[in-house]
């Protein structure tokens, strides 16, 4: 199989990464790619929201399978575009990926569907923000309704704060909050049959101890030796079917990823977001642990073909990413510093590190081009072994201005 991914992250790295260990995947692109995605992958520079550039350099390629990472080209109607052409692609239609495209679109679904999710608001006006803040209270939940690169959502109990951000988003979806620890939940779906990955946890807060503004994510980890026996099979039941089914009714086959954002309230788990997508950087854990072949996996939900994929099968151990993020990050991140020590760093054994915000600087040097630079995966026995290996690795990265999370799955460790 000849395999085509789009994006240039993290998560694409991650993907590219499981993709090359796939046996079955004999040659492997990706547009545009990163410095590390170009030791595994050969880069080609076009723009991944063009339908027609994507199909084009799909069918120059002679591509078998699409692998659209991020949410822009889904939204765009990417999948579409190469659908049309007959090309296999792993990633939900542009009518489908409005789960994500919309906040709105998502809750409408989820209350048709008797999805159990934040009781919330969609407001136009400072009038209905203001209204649906005193009906919900503090801490106050604001989401931008459209796409905000894993950024739109305000959770704070500052009232101002939570207005002004209200102003610049224009249309919010205002929602009561959800107590609880958070869970990521990836679900594979060929638009009939859907099969679950192993649940995940991230860290959106940029600092330790959950302080500081919400980011894309700080660092994961996997498994989660504290959720609930069941959990899966009672989000599958109650949230992933019924979803499903009422994006049938509606005449739109969700097929490819659907991310499922769940907070572990008292009274059971609520659905707290929707994604279209891979979700980073729980990807780097999720694909860490995979032990099936990927490449005939994505593939299977673009050919109805899930059912026969049977159950994933999936690596002993844990797996703890740690994100390196360029100062200043979430806000104006700095760009253009060198990076050095990832030949030191992948030396660490049990751990290696995935591009997120990296490019070239001449022939030889990287330097950083992103908010979130790199995503260090430490992998081991247990959590504790895992989170060892990252933070060891981790050490051995220099990039001024840079900060991490100390802190990624150091409570789930403890307590094993």
């Amino acid at each position: 199989m000849k395999a085509l991914v789009l994006g240039g992250g993290g998560r694409e790295h991650a993907l590219v990464r499981a993709l090359s260990l796939d046996p079955g995947v004999t040659d492997i692109h990706c547009a545009p790619g990163n410095p590390g995605i170009s030791e595994l992958a050969e880069n080609h520079v076009i723009n991944v929201t063009d339908g027609l550039a994507v199909t084009e350099l799909a069918a120059r390629i002679r591509a078998e399978l699409v692998v659209i990472g991020p949410e822009a080209p889904l939204v765009a109607g990417v999948a579409d575009a190469l659908r049309e052409r007959g090309i296999p692609v792993f990633g939900p239609d542009r009518e489908a990926a409005r789960l994500e495209g919309s906040k709105a679109f998502a809750k409408e679904v989820m209350e048709t569907a008797g999805v159990p999710t934040a009781k919330a608001r969609v407001c136009r006006s400072a009038g209905q923000v203001s209204e649906a803040l005193d009906e919900f209270g503090a801490p106050y939940v604001v989401k931008n309704d459209g796409l905000a690169a894993g950024k739109g959502v305000v959770v704070t109990d500052d009232r101002a704060l939570a207005e002004r951000h209200a102003r610049e988003c224009g249309r919010v979806v205002i929602e009561e909050y959800l107590d609880g620890p958070e869970v990521s939940l990836f679900v594979l779906s060929d638009g009939v049959h859907a099969l679950p990955l192993l649940p995940a946890q991230d860290f959106k807060r940029a600092y330790d101890g959950d302080q500081g503004p919400n980011t894309g994510g700080m660092g994961a980890y996997a498994p989660l030796p504290w959720a609930p026996a069941g959990l899966v099979d009672q989000v599958m039941e109650s949230v992933v079917r019924p979803t499903l089914q009422e994006m049938n009714r509606r005449g739109t086959r969700y097929q490819g990823l659907l991310y499922v954002g769940l907070a572990l309230t008292s009274k059971g788990p609520r659905v707290v977001e929707f994604n279209a997508r891979f979700g980073d950087p729980e990807t780097q854990v999720v694909l860490d642990r995979l032990a099936t072949p990927i490449g005939a996996v994505l593939q299977a939900t673009d050919t109805s073909g899930l059912k026969g994929i049977g159950s994933l099968q999936w690596k002993p151990g844990a797996a703890v990413t740690v994100v390196v993020s360029a100062e200043n990050y979430p806000g104006d991140p700095v760009k253009g510093d060198a990076i050095s020590g990832l030949d030191a760093a992948n030396a660490v054994e049990g751990a290696y590190v995935l591009h997120a915000g990296t490019s070239w600087s001449g022939a030889r040097d990287v330097v950083s081009s992103g908010g979130r630079v790199l995503s260090v995966v430490g992998t081991g026995a247990d959590l504790a072994r895992a989170r060892e290996s990252a933070y060891a690795a981790v050490s051995r990265i220099e990039l001024r201005g840079s900060f991490h999370r100390t802190d990624i799955a150091e409570r789930a460790a403890a307590e094993l």
